[in-house]
């Protein structure tokens, strides 16, 4: 079984890290956080603070928050040798970053795909993510054993770059529906009916999704609810969505709503609160 080195351990890559162990494949977590290197360990993810600790590998699953950070580990990763590995990028940093990342990365011998994933964390846990692949044919089934024990792999484009641009679109959804979902259950609030029970009742129906049923249950809950995917997320995400629109000259004036209400969330102190959170920029004044 290819062995793998995961870097980032968090809310959604310690579960996605546990499935490569589950599937047979001699996995190590890589994460500067302490805490997230003692969850890892605890779940039997044996995790260490920094790439050049983690034994060599087959593979390297890059599961980052941001461009830069993906910026950051490839230079730790060229500080030693990388030649014959393959590189997994799984971190939703845009068309750009990756492609940027990864011609430096084939420069110095390793082949590298793009395969952002959707699904979140209750996914993730049972193995049943979307992958969206892209990169050479046979690069990307070379990492079929894998990125199998990870979900569906959907392959879209033999490029990479293009499960980077599928992702933006994917992004773009998700943070409207998001706030879509908050905005409603504040106006079920604001009329006096029970959030909850309209919650049960709408969610089944047309106006059901799953950003409806996954967030909205969360956001009937304190400012405390476990973070999933937190407020920065999808304010790095928008951001990108919003970038890859204006280069391509699209308008996203739906898009540019949905951010100004994560940004607004951030600004109010809840950037690393659950994106769920959302929902308490409409009970600010003047909201």
């Amino acid at each position: 079984m290819p062995t793998v080195t995961f870097v980032g351990v968090g809310a959604i890559g310690l579960p996605m890290a546990r499935r490569l162990v589950d599937a047979g494949h001699d996995t190590t977590g890589v994460d500067t956080l302490p805490a997230a290197r003692e969850r890892a360990a605890a779940a039997g993810v044996p995790a260490v603070a920094e790439l050049a600790a983690a034994p060599r590998a087959e593979f390297v699953i890059a599961m980052v928050a941001t461009p830069d950070q993906l910026a950051a580990l490839v230079s730790d990763a060229l500080g030693g040798d990388v030649a014959g590995q393959r590189w997994v990028v799984m971190s939703t940093v845009g068309p750009d970053a990756v492609r940027a990342q990864a011609a430096r990365l084939a420069g110095a011998g390793a082949a590298v795909i793009d395969v952002p994933v959707t699904g979140g964390v209750a996914r993730a846990r049972n193995g049943e993510l979307t992958l969206f692949a892209s990169g050479p044919a046979a690069d990307v089934a070379a990492a079929r054993p894998v990125l199998d024990a990870l979900g569906t792999v959907r392959v879209v484009g033999d490029e990479v770059g293009a499960g980077q641009a599928v992702k933006v679109i994917n992004q773009h959804l998700c943070a409207v529906h998001i706030v879509a979902a908050a905005e409603a259950l504040a106006l079920a609030g604001a009329l006096g009916l029970d959030q909850a029970e309209v919650l049960s009742l709408v969610e089944q129906g047309a106006a059901g999704s799953f950003m409806l049923s996954d967030r909205g249950r969360r956001m009937l809950q304190g400012t405390d609810v476990e973070v999933a995917s937190a407020i920065s997320i999808f304010v790095k995400d928008t951001g990108l969505v919003a970038d890859a629109a204006g280069a391509a000259g699209a308008r996203t004036p739906l898009l540019d709503a949905a951010r100004e209400r994560f940004l607004r969330a951030a600004e109010a102190g809840l950037a690393a609160r659950d994106d769920s959170r959302v929902i308490e920029t409409y009970t600010e004044a003047g909201a």
